[in-house]
């Protein structure tokens, strides 16, 4: 069993206190806020919760050390408390850091004092929104880097009763099939193979261009679009 991350988090407001809940799940979490009552709210539901100011570097070095995996800094509109907390996980030798940004200006100095990951969530947030009210059918998704995103996908009727290889998604659409949750046993398959039948029910898991999954999703004939030209 591989053993668990140890994650500081700090900074416990709506976005960094959910994170820690969630973390603490797989990791061991220390959970840092210069409010006693977020800390109090979150004492049970992590392994660690303590009040402490990330501004002050004896205080953060006295609990977080370079042994820890990672660390989050989340300090809502503070940018001076962000800015220094990142610089002195950096200069404590905490290896990885990420840390929520208020703006692109905010983010490249957090980048410039050592920040591995700057986060945008309300950005991200906005992205995914928006593509579930473009396409209300939409399931549950994952982005990827430019346009290529992992999302539930379901294929029309017309392609019930065929196997994937027949489908050839791959070639016309460039789509790959990561797995397929089922109504039947068994109901998760990973990975299937060419020769898979789609059945009524079926939720395939994509990779590919959002564009493309949606006219797979909504095509009329078979094949389901022309093989592209190379």
């Amino acid at each position: 069993m591989a053993e668990r991350k140890h994650i500081a988090v700090i900074g416990l407001g709506q976005f960094g206190g959910e994170l820690a809940r969630v973390l603490a799940v797989d990791a061991e979490v220390l959970a840092l806020d210069a409010d006693q009552s977020r800390v109090d709210e979150l004492a049970d539901q992590v392994q660690r919760a303590i009040c402490l100011d990330a501004v002050d570097l004896p205080s953060l070095r006295s609990v977080v050390s370079a042994d820890f995996d990672e660390a989050v800094v989340s300090t809502g509109g503070n940018m001076e408390t962000s800015i220094l907390a990142v610089l002195h996980l950096k200069t404590i030798g905490v290896p990885v850091v990420r840390v929520k940004a208020l703006s692109e200006s905010h983010g490249t100095i957090l980048s410039m004092v050592g920040a591995t990951e700057v986060i945008f969530p309300e950005r991200e947030t906005a992205r995914r929104m928006a593509l579930k009210i473009s396409n209300p059918n939409m399931l549950d998704f994952v982005p990827l880097e430019g346009d290529y995103l992992v999302r539930d996908m379901v294929l029309p009727k017309l392609c019930q009763g065929h196997t994937l290889s027949e489908l050839d998604l791959r070639r016309c659409l460039d789509l790959m099939i990561l797995a397929v949750r089922r109504q039947t046993e068994p109901d998760f398959l990973f990975l299937p193979g060419p020769t898979y039948v789609v059945q009524k029910g079926d939720i395939m898991v994509a990779i590919g261009r959002e564009a493309d999954i949606a006219a797979a999703e909504k095509a009329d004939t078979l094949p389901i679009c022309p093989v592209r030209p190379h």
